[in-house]
C-alpha cells in the first residue's frame, strides 16, 4: 500500500487535519457573521483607523476528543506586506474552553483563561489588534481561526515574545482540527 493510501486508511492526511475533523469543528461569533463587514467596535484604533479595537466574542464546538489545548489567530492574507498581517495570536488555551468573551484579546484586561498566552501582533502590541487596511484598498479578508491542538503547550512558542511565524510552525505540526470565520473590512 502506498503512503497516501495508508495515511487515508488511518484517517490522516499529508496536509493537516482530516476532512472529517475539519468539517465537525465550528466557530461562531455574536459579533461577526461569516462574510459580513466587521463592526467598528472590532476595528483597530490607530494607523488612521478610529475603531474601539475590541476582539469579538468567539464560541466553538466539535473539537476532536484528543484536543489538549486551543489556539486562536486572526490573519489578513491580503495585507500589502508580502507576508500578510497577524492581528491576533493566542495559544495554550485550556481544553475545557469553548468560548472567549468580547474583549478577551485585550491582554491588560486578563479575560483569557488561565495559562493562555497572547503573543505580539504585527502592530507590535500584545493581544488583539483589529482591522485597519490602507485607505482606498478593496475590503480585506480577516480570517479568525480556532485550532484544536494535540499538546497542552506549544513546544517552541514558549511565551508571549514568540513570533506569529513560530507559533504557526507549532500549530502546523500539532493541529487536530480547525474552524475559520472570515470577516471583511475596507476603508
Amino acid at each position: 500500500m502506498k503512503r497516501p493510501a495508508v495515511l487515508a486508511a488511518l484517517g490522516l492526511s499529508l496536509f493537516g487535519p482530516s476532512a472529517a475533523n475539519a468539517q465537525s469543528m465550528t466557530l461562531t461569533s455574536a459579533d461577526l457573521k461569516e462574510g459580513a463587514t466587521i463592526a467598528n467596535e472590532q476595528v483597530f484604533n490607530g494607523f488612521g483607523c478610529t475603531g474601539s479595537n475590541v476582539s469579538p466574542a468567539l464560541s466553538w464546538s466539535g473539537a476532536p476528543s484528543g484536543s489538549k489545548s486551543f489556539a486562536v489567530t486572526m490573519y489578513d492574507p491580503g495585507a500589502p506586506t508580502g507576508s500578510g498581517w497577524w492581528h491576533w495570536v493566542a495559544f495554550n488555551i485550556p481544553p475545557a474552553t469553548t468560548s472567549l468573551p468580547r474583549g478577551a484579546g485585550d491582554a491588560k484586561k486578563k479575560l483569557m483563561p488561565k495559562g493562555a498566552i497572547q503573543a505580539r501582533n504585527d502592530y507590535g502590541a500584545f493581544g488583539y489588534g483589529g482591522p485597519c487596511p490602507p485607505p482606498g484598498d478593496k475590503a480585506h479578508r480577516y480570517q479568525i481561526t480556532v485550532f484544536a491542538v494535540d499538546v497542552d503547550k506549544l513546544p517552541n512558542a514558549k511565551n508571549d515574545a514568540v513570533s506569529a511565524a513560530l507559533a504557526g510552525f507549532d500549530l502546523n505540526s500539532h493541529t487536530l482540527a480547525k474552524a475559520t470565520l472570515t470577516g471583511l473590512y475596507g476603508r
